[in-house]
Parts: structure tokens; sequence; C-alpha cells
């Protein structure tokens, strides 16, 4: 009896000692991994909401890019550390929707092997055309790509990528059948896109407002259900009458499986805080960037998001039969 005293009061003791631990989380730094190279929208979105979340933690967040295999890389390292809450992760749209799809041999579940912090900024998708394309506005693009479907080149920035998923989704939508013409990044693509040598693509406001502002290509429409601040001058799909196409490259933290819930509050506290933030605010909204809803901030939100874009990407990509392995 005495042995089986002291042992469950050593548990408590550990028990006591963990909890205690998580209740002055965090005591050092935390890493954020980027699972993309630094300068992109993702890494921009990480670095901003970082900044803020470490002042209110009370510890420095350190953003650590680990590229590769459309992002599944860094997530795979990240899914794999000690669910502790000093390695976490900014995923996205492609990461946690679209790569079940791409990667059949993927080494994560993104409904499963995760504690979802929360949402923190979409980027809205446009529908871009190099300037001499024959249509003016996204009526004309339909009705062009209805009749020349299979004569037009897509540009996008490499399998898996954002530009390359969204413009499979806009081929499903418009039941055309384009020229995938594939790049290393945004960068070459909008190259070719502003020289006339391939004919349109569709990715993120971060990347093509520059080059719409100065006028080297046309945009259609964004795919949002409201017009971008941004670009107040370009319409929506809805309002350009294409109903069925909506996307918006989202991205939010995930912690590796298992972490503590307390834990999870704490940061998704900060990340709210984040996002209240005036200064924060700003820096994404001038960036063009989508700020999550109240009720699209809870961890219980971005769960049932992930859920819903597993589902939603997976059979338009396999239709497509687009695989990145």
């Amino acid at each position: 009896m005495k042995a089986t005293l002291l042992a469950l009061a050593a548990a408590v003791g550990l028990a006591a000692t963990g909890a205690q631990a998580q209740g002055n989380y965090p005591q050092r730094p935390i890493t954020m991994i980027v699972p993309f190279a630094a300068g992109g929208p993702t890494d921009v979105i990480a670095r901003i909401v970082g900044e803020n979340m470490s002042r209110t933690l009370g510890q420095q967040i350190v953003v650590e890019n680990v590229a590769g295999a459309g992002g599944t890389t860094g997530i795979t390292r990240a899914a794999g550390a000690q669910p502790d809450g000093y390695t976490i992760m900014m995923g996205h749209m492609g990461t946690h929707g679209a790569a079940p799809a791409l990667y059949p041999n993927l080494k994560y579940d993104p409904t499963k092997d995760f504690a979802p912090i929360g949402l923190a900024a979409g980027t809205p998708i446009l529908i871009v055309a190099k300037k001499d394309f024959p249509a003016n506005d996204l009526k004309g693009f339909v009705e062009y790509m209805k009749k020349n479907g299979d004569k037009v080149n897509m540009a996008h920035a490499g399998v898996g990528s954002v530009s390359h998923m969204t413009g499979i989704y806009l081929s499903s939508v418009l039941a055309a059948k384009p020229t995938m013409v594939a790049y290393r990044g945004t960068g070459p693509a909008l190259n070719d896109l502003m020289a006339n040598t391939v004919d349109y693509m569709t990715d993120q406001i971060v990347n093509v407002a520059p080059q719409i502002q100065g006028g080297n290509i046309k945009a259609f429409a964004i795919a949002t259900p409201q017009r971008s601040p941004a670009l107040p001058n370009v319409p929506t799909t809805k309002e350009a009458g294409l109903d069925g196409y909506e996307v918006s490259a989202w991205n939010a933290i995930f912690a590796p499986k298992g972490t503590a819930p307390d834990i999870v509050k704490k940061l998704n506290d900060a990340l709210l805080k984040a996002l209240d933030d005036e200064t924060t605010k700003k820096r994404l909204l001038d960036l063009g960037a989508v700020l999550p809803t109240a009720s699209e901030r809870s961890p219980e939100a971005l769960q049932k998001l992930v859920d819903s874009e597993v589902a939603r990407w997976t059979p338009v990509l396999k239709a497509a039969g687009a695989t990145a392995e």
C-alpha cells in the first residue's frame, strides 16, 4: 500500500511539474518552420504575424525556411517535432489541402497529424493574362477559353504551387484543357507572361498586384467574395459572371499533434492579438491579404477548414491527373 501511495504521489508530482512547465510556456525562443523560400507570400505573412506574436509571448519566434517538394518537406519535419510548443509551422492551402492528392506517398495526414492553432491570413487569387490577350474582361476570357481552350498556354510556378492548383481548378470550372507551362517559381512565369510568351495564369495577389498596377499584365477578376482594397478596380469573379470560381490561398499556424491544449490556447491568443493589432493589420492588408473573421479564428474552425480543403482539392487534382511524384 505504501509503495502504491508513493508511486501515486510521484505520478502526481510529475503531472504537476509538467503542468507548471506548460503554465510557464514559453521559456525559450520558438521556431516557426515556413516550408517555402524566404520572400514568398507565406514567408512574409509568417514574419509579420510572428513578430507581433513574439511580443505577446515574451519570447522570439524564429522563422526557419525549409523549402522543397511543394512545401511538404518542411511540414514533414515540423510534424515530427516534439509537441512541446517550441516548434510550430505556417502551413497553407497546398501543404494542408492539396498535398494528399499531389503526393501519393505523403508522410503526414493534414487532417490528423497536427494541432491547429489558427488561420493567419488569406491571399486572394487573380485571373491575369498577357497584355495582348484577345479578351478585355472576364466574360470575354471565358468565351475565348470555351472556344480556344486547347490552343492556349497557362503558366504556373511548378507542380504543387498555388498557381498550379488554382489554374487546374479554373480549367475544371471552364471545362477547358489549356497547355500547362511549368516554371521554377512565380518570377519566371510572370516574366514570360509580361513578355507575351504565355497567355494567362492564376496566382496570389501578393505576386501579381505590382504588375497589374504597372500595366504590365491584364487582370480579369479576383476570386474572392469582395473586391480587394489593394486593387479596387478589379471585379470579383461573381460580379464578372463566373460564380463557380472562388478561391484564396490561406495560410495558417499548426503545431505537432499532441501539443498541450493550454499551449495551443496561448499560441492562438497571441495570434488573435496580432491580427487585431492596427500596425500588423495594416501591413497584411497592404499586401492584399484577407484577414479571418471572428468565426474563422479558432483552432476548431481551422480543423474544419483543413478537412474541407482536402475534400475539395482531392477530386479536382485527381481528375486532372496532377501528381508531383
